[in-house]
């Protein structure tokens, strides 16, 4: 019961359909799981209320709440409802992101469109989340925001609006954790590297034009470990830690969560 009474509002706590479980369901289930109430906010607000019925079966406790990222009276709406639920937010997790799905493309094919709106996803979801969570947080003394950032920020990702708002993701990281270390609020990112989740799969299989299964072994065959690749849970556990008390004394890290893949860049 790492998390024991503590409030953590995750964004991106539903997902897109697919055959395996999304980052952010995955860590809802767990932070749930080691005692904190949860708000499940996603756009999806279906979707998000089967991730709080999971929850709930498992004996959690949590809310859904209905937030599109790139609308930010949305954003404010959904931190305003957790706060109204439960008083407080000691942890902020923003899992949202979207590359092929937003019509993400090489940089000589990319659309304004396509990149204004995978910007407003990937990185000003974020920053809106922060901006209006962080007073809270700095009233109370105290409190954890986690970013999902993408091993794309450090590798040769061929899809520009994904690795150039994943990296920025990286430095907004930074800047959090410095300008609110003296409130007592940490701030890490996690770059996940190679995983089968419904985002990084199931989207690729039209997109493609291949099947799941070879899309999944063609990623599976790139990943160091020499095991298939990582999943939902993996980026769980890891965000878990970060947000316990066992990391009380980290804040600014980028922490690859990839099977030894960004240990090969470059090789």
């Amino acid at each position: 019961m790492r998390l024991q009474d503590r409030i953590a509002m995750v964004v991106g706590a539903g997902q897109s359909p697919g055959e395996t479980m999304g980052n952010g369901r995955a860590t809802a289930l767990v932070f749930a799981r080691e005692g904190a109430k949860v708000a499940a906010v996603d756009r999806d607000l279906a979707s998000a209320q089967d991730t709080v019925a999971m929850i709930e079966d498992a004996g959690g406790t949590a809310i859904a709440v209905a937030a599109d990222v790139t609308d930010e009276a949305a954003v404010k709406a959904a931190v305003d409802a957790t706060l109204g639920e439960y008083g407080r937010i000691d942890i902020l997790h923003n899992n949202v992101g979207i590359s092929i799905a937003g019509g993400d493309a090489e940089i000589t094919e990319i659309t304004v469109e396509a990149f204004d709106y995978c910007v407003a996803v990937n990185l000003r979801g974020m920053v809106l989340a922060c901006k209006h969570a962080l007073p809270s947080m700095r009233e109370q003394g105290g409190g954890v925001i986690l970013n999902i950032s993408s091993l794309a920020a450090w590798s040769a990702y061929p899809l520009v609006a994904y690795k150039t708002t994943k990296a920025a993701v990286v430095a907004l990281t930074d800047q959090l954790a410095i300008h609110n270390a003296r409130y007592g609020i940490r701030a890490n990112v996690i770059l996940p590297g190679l995983m089968d989740t419904p985002m990084a799969v199931d989207t690729r299989v039209a997109a493609l034009g291949k099947t799941r299964e070879e899309i999944v072994a063609g990623r599976d065959a790139k990943v160091p470990l020499g095991r298939k690749m990582g999943t939902g849970w993996d980026i769980a556990n890891a965000a878990l830690f970060l947000a316990s008390d066992e990391a009380s004394f980290i804040t600014g890290a980028a922490l690859p969560v990839d099977g030894g893949t960004s240990v090969s860049l470059g090789t």
